[in-house]
């Protein structure tokens, strides 16, 4: 249909509606009826010519959706081909190495020494008999009123008394280590808040928990022979705070799974 012909029809149709009414008028007085006629007819052609502008965008709307349509295809299948040529060279990359490490006797031994090197730096799980040592806080609460009593660092387990534990269990031969079921590697370090542990940037509640795989004899002798260690059971005894030893014949150190990145190193010297 054409939309502009047809609403210059109606204007067409409004002009000679309205000169005709005006001729009337000069005339003799007109019926009520012969002056809604022009006004039908003007509402008639504004509704029209409303009729057609909107079908006109709308038309403009059903034309730019495929198209819309097909940029978003066209945009998908360009992702997914540079998706599958990543693929592709990621997997031609590791062929190559392999291949070069299959040849090239040093970068085979290399390769063998580094493997062999991820159990001694924490990165593997191990499994076995070891020990478990679990230290808690006091139950005991300080009041105001209490001169004599404990003071409220007296009943919380502090940072030493866990590195002594970790020491001690280290200087008894401990293979693997692991704090709060996290993987302890030369560069972990333990801070304490309060009560509150920190390790590798994760914070835990008490009581914590040291498990190490190896001799559980030569462990608990070593910690009966940590001076610091031993103020802790003094403390035990002294206001209540807890410690545990497990001897356990199933053992299991899950692998480091941080970063092994350092910010900085000083060699000894």
């Amino acid at each position: 249909m054409d939309y502009t012909s047809g609403t210059q029809s109606w204007r067409l149709v409004l002009t000679r509606a309205v000169t005709g009414l005006l001729r009337r008028r000069r005339g003799k007085r007109q019926a009520g009826w012969s002056i809604g006629v022009p006004l039908i007819a003007l509402a008639a052609g504004l509704l029209f010519t409303t009729t057609a502008t909107t079908a006109r965008g709308t038309a403009l709307r059903d034309d730019r959706r495929p198209e819309l349509t097909q940029l978003i295809a066209d945009q998908r299948t360009r992702i997914a081909d540079r998706e599958a040529r990543a693929d592709a060279l990621q997997a031609a990359v590791e062929a190559q190495t392999g291949a070069l490490a299959d040849v090239d006797g040093p970068v085979r031994a290399a390769r063998r020494q580094a493997d062999a090197g991820r159990t001694a730096a924490g990165l593997t799980a191990l499994r076995g008999p070891g020990l478990t040592v679990q230290l808690d806080d006091s139950p005991r609460r300080t009041t105001a009123d209490d001169v004599d009593g404990p003071r409220p660092d007296d009943l919380v387990v502090h940072q030493q008394d866990v590195q002594s534990v970790v020491n001690a269990m280290w200087a008894g031969g401990a293979e693997a280590m692991s704090i709060m079921g996290i993987r302890v590697i030369s560069t972990s370090a333990v801070r304490c808040v309060g009560n509150t542990l920190l390790l590798h940037g994760q914070p835990f509640s008490p009581p914590f928990t040291i498990r190490a795989i190896g001799d559980s004899d030569a462990m608990q002798a070593s910690l009966a022979g940590s001076a610091g260690v031993q103020q802790f059971r003094d403390a035990v005894a002294d206001f209540g705070l807890g410690y545990r030893e497990t001897v356990e014949g199933d053992v299991t150190v899950p692998a480091y799974d941080g970063s092994t990145g350092l910010r900085s190193a000083q060699v000894p010297g």
